[in-house]
Parts: structure tokens; C-alpha cells; sequence
């Protein structure tokens, strides 16, 4: 039961989008990003930086960078590190950045209209991590 109240308390630190984050955060470092990486095939794998797609070993090369990223932000979020910013928003604004490149340059993109609609919830996310890092970060701690 100590585990329990522990998890709850941790929890009760954040915003409810912040432990959104951390939620999507552990489930792509624990469950996605290491089947993506030794269960997916090769042929089959494909990764998108800055919108524009890799695929092969490149895809897996970029799979590991991502893997980083996510286990970078768990951690950063469960013990609450100030060094998670700004770095936290600058990847999210990378994210709305693809989303908008892909969509206008990619032959499988729908255009501008639904790159701007796609990236908005990015950009606004960014915006919460970068304006309102009381929401996700213990300010009294003082740690970086």
C-alpha cells in the first residue's frame, strides 16, 4: 500500500496534462520504442524527423534517438527536473514543426490546412512546458 499512496502522491505534483505526458512518455520508452526496435522488421520501419521519413537503418538509428528522448522525459517528469526544461519544448515544438513539414512536403501529406490543424495541440503543449513549468516541475526542490 505504500507503493500505492507514493504513486498518488507523485502524481498529485503535476498537472493533469503533465501526467498525461508522463503517461504517453513511459508507455513509448517501456512498450513502443523496444518493439519498434527489435520486434519490427526492418523493411517495415519507419521514422519521421523534421518531416521527412526514414526508413531501414536509418529508421532504426533514429528509433534509438526517439527511445532517448522518451526515457529522458519520463525521467525528467516523475522526478520532476528542471533540466527537462526547455529542452521538454523545444521537442514538442520539433514534433508540430514535422507535422506541419510533412504535410506540405511529403507526396502523402493533405496540405497546409491540415498541417496547421495537426501541429496546433503540439504547439500548445509547447507552450504549457515552456510558460507553465510549475505545472511539471517542483520549484521548491531547487535540483536540476
Amino acid at each position: 500500500m505504500a507503493l500505492i499512496s507514493r504513486i498518488t502522491e507523485n502524481l498529485k505534483q503535476r498537472a493533469w496534462w503533465a501526467n498525461a505526458l508522463l503517461a504517453f512518455c513511459l508507455y513509448m520508452t517501456i512498450v513502443y520504442l523496444p518493439f519498434d526496435l527489435f520486434f519490427k522488421p526492418l523493411a517495415q520501419d519507419q521514422e519521421v524527423w523534421f518531416g521527412l521519413m526514414f526508413t531501414g537503418w536509418s529508421a532504426k538509428f533514429g528509433g534509438v534517438a526517439h527511445w532517448l528522448i522518451y526515457a529522458l522525459g519520463a525521467y525528467g517528469l516523475l522526478h520532476q527536473k528542471a533540466w527537462l526544461r526547455p529542452w521538454s519544448s523545444l521537442y514538442v515544438l520539433q514534433v508540430a514543426l514535422s507535422m506541419l513539414l510533412w504535410a506540405m512536403l511529403d507526396s502523402r501529406g493533405a496540405g497546409i490546412m491540415q498541417g496547421l490543424i495537426a501541429a496546433t495541440p503540439f504547439i500548445g503543449l509547447a507552450a504549457l512546458l515552456h510558460f507553465k513549468p510549475n505545472h511539471y516541475l517542483n520549484q521548491d526542490a531547487g535540483e536540476a
